[in-house]
């Protein structure tokens, strides 16, 4: 007890360089984490388009088995009588749709402007596709 009593009556601290240390292993860490965290989370907006665009075909096709067309078909509609679960926000009709085909556009996070993470699905039995042009005219 009274070794502690002097080692905090002299009043020591870190050194300059004990300091720069910390600093520096700091650093190290924060470099291997970002790049970690950033890819984690473009994996994770990616697989959230994908997910969003094949919970919304079942609907779209449930939609054609009860009109006998595409034509008319919106998110809205999809949403309000065959999902409510369907994320309006996420999910797009493309176009207008034809009466035996139809585009659905998936964008995550539904808030930016780059289409970095968007996939759309040109049915019925395309298959979900990563627009790393745009969505592709006609879709």
């Amino acid at each position: 007890m009274a070794r502690m009593r002097q080692r905090i009556a002299r009043e020591e601290g870190f050194t300059l360089i004990e300091l720069l240390v910390v600093m520096i292993i700091i650093g190290i860490l924060l470099a291997i984490a970002i790049p970690s965290y950033l890819g984690f989370r473009d994996r994770a907006h990616k697989t959230t388009a994908k997910a969003n665009l094949r919970e919304a075909i079942p609907d779209a096709e449930a939609y054609f088995a009860s009109e006998d067309t595409y034509v008319g078909m919106t998110e809205t509609i999809l949403h309000d009588d065959y999902d409510n679960g369907l994320k309006t926000d996420r999910v797009q009709v493309s176009g207008t749709p034809a009466a035996d085909s139809y585009c659905l556009v998936s964008k995550d996070p539904p808030a930016t402007t780059e289409d970095k993470f968007t996939y759309y699905y040109a049915g019925p039995g395309g298959d979900i596709t990563e627009a790393t042009a745009g969505v592709p005219t006609g879709c």
